[in-house]
């Protein structure tokens, strides 16, 4: 997984490094587009519910990435528009054992449980640099038709307790289907010794990023004519 704060006592001082590290690879090689957020909250029992959405997302696309957060938690929601159609795009982020192909934080990916449907377990491994090594994520959801995808993280050696995903995929209405809007929000627990905001700018930093990198990865794959997904390596 690429979302993963410090581990140890000096949280503050690791993630304001690890968060210029990250912005200036991002500044380098993969400039991000910056992101509009609209959140209405309301209180029901002890849980805030707290609805994200982003650049007008149609209801039907909005509804997907009501998260509850609890009291330690935070959530947020980024939206990237990609020069692809929904087909490409969804090709490359269906693909739940090959995250390595646009999100370059994972360096490899181990499908230990299930073949790619709800329910299959994935063990991703970290590039160097960061301070974790591990991610165990379950598929949530695998929705084709609606074009959503939803993992939750289960173990691992990281410090974000919780994380919860939901990505969606919608056409953009002015393009004539040849362009994406992209929305991905998450929930999460905040790491004992970092505040809210750090936690969220750090994800926020992280899932832009990625989806930077999903936009590149879709638009080439569309120069070279297929839309059946792509092959991932690291080394």
């Amino acid at each position: 997984m690429a979302f993963l704060l410090p581990i140890g006592n000096s949280s503050h001082t690791s993630l304001s490094l690890s968060l210029s590290q990250i912005r200036r690879e991002r500044s380098e090689a993969m400039p991000c587009l910056p992101a509009t957020r609209t959140c209405v909250e309301h209180q029901e029992a002890e849980t805030v519910w707290e609805r994200c959405t982003a650049h007008e997302v149609p209801e039907a696309v909005a509804r997907h990435h009501e998260h509850a957060v609890g009291p330690n938690q935070c959530c947020s929601a980024v939206v990237q528009a990609m020069k692809a159609p929904v087909a490409a795009v969804w090709s490359v982020v269906r693909r739940f054992d090959q995250p390595q192909a646009y999100k370059r934080f994972v360096r490899s990916c181990d499908v230990v449980v299930g073949d790619g449907d709800v329910g299959t377990l994935r063990e991703l491994s970290v590039v160097s640099g960061l301070p974790a090594a591990t991610s165990t994520e379950r598929l949530e959801i695998l929705d084709d038709e609606r074009h959503v995808l939803s993992f939750r993280v289960v173990g691992g050696e990281h410090r974000l307790a919780n994380y919860r995903s939901v990505t969606t995929l919608h056409q953009d209405g002015g393009s004539g289907g040849g362009r994406t809007v992209v929305v991905e929000s998450y929930v999460v627990d905040v790491p004992p010794g970092n505040t809210t905001e750090e936690t969220r700018v750090f994800v926020d930093t992280i899932v832009r990023c990625n989806l930077r990198s999903l936009a590149r990865t879709a638009q080439g794959l569309v120069e070279r004519g297929g839309s059946g997904g792509v092959r991932a390596t690291r080394n």
